[in-house]
């Protein structure tokens, strides 16, 4: 596939406060912005990364989804998004970025990160504006992490992923989102199964029947359960994640609406115009070339 019009970065890539190794590096954002000048452009990570404001304003695009960025707000990303940010004067907080396999070291594997909803692949669900009282937890924690970082101590490592599950248990007891998903036990594990189907295999099976069959249950329990603790069915959650694909691949000028279609899987070019179309309320045509007027004189995105 072409090189995309988005940069992607990794961890050995940006200049931040490291560990001993490309694993992890925090950093005070203000730090890490200066440092970092090529991040004005719109990019994505191949790693997880999470920034939490304690001043400052402005925007933050997450796949698409802007949000406001205001003292108390923190945001999670997982690999693979793509992101833009617009800054006022004066932003700070701080920032740690960590590889998927960072947990190893706890032999933990990195799939449980889904159990926290602010982990998951939808925008809406990753920025979250604290409590008081949480945020002044988080901030102790965050001063944890980059004094276990810059002291390097024995087992630095070790204990800045104990801290780093501390401040994920601490924003999920803030969330009431994460609570209810808590109280729904084997329900919450099926749905957690759903999302990580999809993301295996959204380019293969779109119709919720497909996926009901992995998952041992009938189609219509699926949507229920759905419907229950997501607000929408199951075919919609499958379309959104096709949706967001084509939008990323989209912001790649290099392929053609039908190159798209084919990596896909959608039968013909016009089949899938047609879906894109519908559920967006624009062509593919359309949303490509107002993110390239964007792109190129660097406003904002559309919140298509």
């Amino acid at each position: 596939m072409a090189k995309p019009v988005y940069p992607t970065f990794d961890i050995h890539n940006l200049v931040a406060n490291k560990s001993h190794n490309d694993l992890l590096n925090a950093d005070r954002f203000r730090r890490y912005l200066s440092s970092n000048p090529h991040l004005e452009v719109a990019h994505n990570h191949a790693f997880y990364h999470l920034v939490y404001f304690t001043e400052g304003s402005g925007e933050h695009v997450i796949d698409f989804v802007t949000f406001p960025v205001q003292k108390g707000m923190i945001y999670f990303m997982r690999p693979g998004q793509v992101h833009k940010w617009y800054f006022n004067e004066g932003v700070d907080g701080y920032t740690v970025n960590f590889s998927s396999t960072f947990f190893d070291q706890l032999f933990i594997n990195s799939n449980f990160l889904d159990r926290f909803p602010f982990f998951d692949q939808v925008a809406a669900h990753q920025v979250l504006l604290l409590k008081e009282d949480t945020q002044q937890q988080v901030e102790q924690i965050f001063e944890r992490i980059l004094h276990e970082q810059s002291e390097k101590q024995p087992s630095a490592q070790l204990m800045i992923a104990t801290l780093l599950l501390q401040l994920f248990l601490t924003v999920e007891r803030d969330d009431p989102k994460a609570i209810k998903e808590e109280t729904a036990g084997y329900n919450s594990v099926i749905l957690r199964n759903f999302q990580r189907l999809i993301e295996d295999n959204f380019k293969t099976i779109k119709l919720p029947k497909g996926y009901a069959g992995l998952l041992y249950i009938t189609p219509n329990h699926l949507n229920a359960l759905c419907k229950d603790y997501l607000g929408i069915s199951a075919g919609e959650v499958i379309r959104n994640r096709v949706i967001l694909e084509a939008k990323r691949l989209l912001i790649n000028f290099d392929l053609s609406v039908g190159d798209i279609a084919q990596e896909l899987n959608f039968p013909d070019n016009s089949y899938f115009v047609k879906f894109f179309k519908k559920y967006t309320h624009t062509t593919p045509e359309a949303f490509r070339n107002k993110n390239y007027k964007q792109l190129v004189s660097g406003n904002r995105y559309p919140t298509i």
